[in-house]
């Protein structure tokens, strides 16, 4: 039995994308044991993949920390992994096999970079969609894709009856009007406005419901929306995953949560302005719609509203 190296660091958005490869690698080293390289925000999480044998944290230190790299780069060659599959594909994972495997084959190195279409540039190949991305370098790489284009993200699902019960959720639409605060180009701000739309179209048959994250729950106020936490707290991603997939009905920013909904089979739309595209990011499923505008703030609640189909 051989060791096969998973590397995924993030972003929320990322992992719930990357949950499909990861089964297909799985699938196809079932004689292996499967580890996974990821960071502490993720580490509780990937605990609970079923495809996965360990958990390895990267702290992602200093590129000059030479003592965290000599110790990462022990704990990475004690295993002697047969085969590195980078799905993170950035400088840092590149800056990994350059100085902690300067020597590993191609072969047994599987990234972006690696197994790049003949006659293209990474800057190109990076233009194209993120799923088309992972299925051409694990099919480069000799793995049958039976789930790359189709993430499962349920197995982050945790049990949240109990916060389902203080809040008395039954049918609910829920909503994701934040985003990070260096990417405002993603915030649609008429939330407010489609809430009063939806409440007077469908009376009480649905509660109107958010989950901030942690530094969301002060900006969660200006939303007329139960606010849901866990005893005061936001939410682990474990239980925004049930929550999500137990909706009946998601309307989110381009964010990791619209990711999450989108690989979870929850019905939804996603709003986009002219920061990406939902081709590029790989969100649009049978039951996950976007709408694309160039200017999310035109975007009306009214036109948002016609989408939502219960």
């Amino acid at each position: 039995m051989s060791n096969i190296l998973i590397i995924k660091h993030g972003s929320l958005g990322d992992i719930a994308q990357a949950s499909g490869a990861i089964q297909d690698i799985s699938e196809n080293h079932k004689n292996n044991q499967i580890y996974l390289l990821t960071t502490k925000s993720y580490f509780d999480l990937f605990k609970k993949n079923p495809f996965i044998h360990d958990v390895i944290l990267d702290k992602r230190l200093s590129k000059f920390n030479l003592i965290y790299l000599y110790s990462l780069m022990r704990k990475l060659k004690k295993l002697n992994f047969q085969k590195v599959y980078d799905l993170q594909n950035s400088t840092r994972t590149k800056f990994y096999k350059n100085i902690l495997f300067p020597n590993i084959n191609v072969n047994r190195w599987s990234s972006s970079e690696t197994t790049l279409p003949s006659g293209k540039s990474k800057e190109e190949f990076d233009k194209i969609p993120v799923l088309d991305r992972f299925e051409h370098q694990l099919k480069f790489s000799g793995v049958l894709t039976n789930h790359t284009m189709k993430p499962n993200f349920s197995w982050a699902r945790s049990n949240i009856d109990e916060i389902k019960s203080a809040y008395d959720l039954k049918n609910y639409i829920i909503l994701f009007p934040f985003c990070s605060t260096h990417l405002v180009q993603k915030k649609w701000p008429h939330y407010n406005e489609l809430i009063d739309l939806i409440k007077n179209k469908f009376q009480n048959q649905f509660k109107i419901v958010i989950a901030p994250g942690p530094s969301e729950i002060n900006e969660a106020k200006q939303i007329n929306a139960i606010c849901v936490l866990d005893n005061g707290a936001s939410l682990n991603i474990s239980q925004l995953s049930s929550l999500i997939s137990d909706s009946s009905f998601v309307i989110a920013n381009d964010t990791g949560p619209a990711h999450m909904a989108a690989h979870l089979n929850a019905k939804g739309v996603t709003l986009f302005g002219q920061h990406t595209t939902a081709t590029k990011v790989s969100i649009e499923t049978v039951n996950f719609k976007a709408i694309q505008v160039s200017d999310l703030s035109k975007l009306s609640a009214g036109k948002v509203m016609e989408k939502i189909l219960i």
